[in-house]
């Protein structure tokens, strides 16, 4: 792909955004249906035109595997969704690992990580407690563990820099919103719009974090001339 089909990828991106955030904001389920399992297909689609490493591709079809799943309103479908999106934090740690190494970064034992490290773990003990006791007995274990496996990304890509530490960030937050909703505690108006807003910000600062940290961008159409002639 070149910078074209990028530039092309992106904006269908923005569109099935729209879509989809003003289908959660007017009631409308069937756009929101139709629109979500789009998101994250396009974003995939879009790194790799940027020349995005195959494992954020990866994370980002787990992710919608896990979109795909929490369409549907059973638990099974639930956990399934879970575990899907734990594969793709682990593929996230995993690049933010490679990443960092190829780009020479400090080591996660320098000085300056401990205070994030301090605060990200405060959060993390902070909301699996107050939502403990709310969530069903069988759902404690799974989110708990996830809830840790999701810190320890969110963490991880601070390394990466302000967008991908941001990305991760907006990523507790709209797994917390939907945890807040499994423990019944009192929502905000229309709570899955502001679970999508940040979810969508989320992945997208995470893949523009990765993509800017290995200094990946459109191969413009010129390169693959050369190369096919080369190749001839």
């Amino acid at each position: 792909m070149n910078a074209r089909h990028a530039r092309v990828l992106l904006v269908a991106l923005g569109v099935v955004t729209v879509v989809d955030l003003v289908s959660l904001a007017a009631g409308y389920g069937t756009g929101h249906t139709a629109a979500k399992p789009l998101l994250m297909p396009l974003l995939a689609l879009y790194a790799r035109a940027c020349g995005g490493p195959r494992l954020l591709v990866v994370a980002l079809l787990f992710g919608w595997g896990g979109d795909v799943l929490l369409l549907f309103d059973a638990e099974p479908a639930f956990l399934a969704g879970m575990a899907s999106f734990a594969a793709g934090h682990v593929c996230y740690l995993l690049l933010f690992r490679r990443t960092t190494a190829l780009a020479g970064k400090r080591p996660p034992r320098a000085r300056g990580t401990w205070p994030t490290a301090a605060a990200y773990a405060l959060a993390l003990v902070t909301t699996v407690a107050l939502l403990w006791p709310g969530l069903p007995a069988d759902l404690r274990v799974p989110v708990a563990g996830y809830s840790l496996l999701l810190t320890a990304m969110a963490y991880g890509a601070t390394r990466l820099g302000l967008l991908a530490g941001a990305g991760g960030a907006l990523f507790m937050l709209s797994d917390t919103l939907i945890a807040t909703g499994v423990a019944d505690w009192p929502q905000l108006p229309r709570p899955d719009l502001w679970i999508m807003i940040t979810y969508i910000a989320a992945q997208y600062l995470l893949a523009r974090g990765v993509l800017g940290a290995v200094g990946a961008q459109p191969v413009p159409p010129e390169t693959y001339r050369e190369r096919r002639t080369l190749t001839t």
